[in-house]
């Protein structure tokens, strides 16, 4: 077995751990840390919306020699607006420019024919209204709203609302975060970007959910043992859990990783930088969320019921007296945990 197979099988074991649960405010410190950054990057600095949200026009060339900044240069002097230039696969160029109207693009289409020293009827022109990339907004927004509800419902019935609330937390958490990258960066906001944010959260809940299942298996029947409170069971559930949302994290991180930095970085391929940075930043705030914020969150709610109070309690005072005798936790264990094994072998012997 490899070592991190190894890590794996003694964290599920509970041979090995960390604290996580017991180090929460730390971590809750750090993420409102990170928040409040976001929510001021946003405040500040704001979003680059790209053309589809705010409207303009958008040339395409055939093949020129003119370079991106000579023709990012010309389009803003012909438009009076900002604009952003690619360049193509064709040895053609993309030209974006914000505001441009109806009535000016015939106009500002001509000029780049002649400062680009390109045929005018080989130029194709496409105009964005403002009204599409608002419905755009608009769809998403209730998109997201209803997967909100959803996920809410489906986790009070599977899991309980305590979980349902958690988990709506680290993906309101997730998103905050990822949003406020995208004011401090500047990078704009495309439909690319709508659909990298929307596919995060199903990452980011999935991770989540596998957490949540071992919680509820391995909180069965807990009062009725004083061997663990909640929160060390919700503590041993995220070790036993933490290799696989590890692995799951970095798989699928790699292949964003290669489309964000390769892609968008080297080769200058801006497009992909719309939903690569989303996934990127989703991804791994989502993994972070999974571990640091949701299952924490449940023990601050689950720990408040008078059950797990008085279970807290009865746990301390067998620990407390049996290090007064002397006892090892295993000893002092071992008179609950041996009427168990005696009925489970009963019951085999029935079978």
């Amino acid at each position: 077995m490899s070592k991190l197979g190894d890590l794996g099988a003694k964290l599920y074991r509970g041979e090995v751990g960390y604290d996580f649960v017991g180090k929460r405010f730390l971590w809750y410190g750090v993420s409102i840390l990170i928040t409040i950054t976001a929510i001021v990057a946003l405040a500040v600095q704001g979003l680059n919306m790209g053309i589809e949200f705010k409207g303009g026009a958008v040339f395409t060339t055939p093949k020129t020699t003119v370079s991106v900044a000579a023709a990012t240069e010309a389009a803003e002097k012909v438009s009076g607006h900002d604009a952003i230039v690619q360049e193509l696969g064709t040895g053609g160029l993309r030209i974006q420019i914000s505001g441009v109207d109806t009535d000016a693009a015939t106009d500002v289409k001509q000029k780049l024919a002649t400062d680009l020293k390109v045929d005018q009827a080989a130029i194709n022109a496409d105009l964005v209204g403002p009204s599409w990339g608002e419905q755009i907004a608009n769809k998403a927004w209730t998109g997201l709203g209803i997967f909100m509800v959803l996920v809410v419902i489906y986790l009070a019935i599977a899991f309980e609302w305590r979980m349902a609330v958690a988990a709506l937390i680290a993906l309101i958490h997730d998103l905050t975060i990822t949003v406020g990258v995208y004011a401090l960066v500047g990078f704009e906001v495309t439909p690319g970007t709508v659909i990298g944010l929307l596919t995060i959260l199903g990452y980011s809940l999935y991770d989540t959910v596998v957490v949540f299942d071992g919680l509820k298996e391995g909180s069965k029947d807990i009062t009725k043992q004083t061997r663990w409170t909640y929160s060390e069971i919700a503590n041993r559930s995220i070790n036993g859990t933490l290799v696989r949302s590890i692995n799951t994290t970095v798989v699928a991180l790699l292949p964003v990783a290669a489309l964000l930095f390769i892609g968008g970085g080297f080769l200058g391929a801006g497009m992909l930088n719309d939903i690569s940075l989303s996934l990127f930043v989703g991804l791994a705030a989502g993994a972070y969320s999974s571990i640091f914020i949701a299952t924490p969150l449940v023990v601050d709610l689950k720990e408040r019921e008078p059950a797990m109070k008085a279970l807290k309690k009865r746990v301390l005072a067998k620990r407390a007296a049996a290090a007064a005798k002397g006892e090892s936790p295993d000893e002092a264990y071992a008179a609950e945990d041996e009427p168990q094994v005696v009925a489970q072998g009963r019951s085999g012997r029935r079978r």
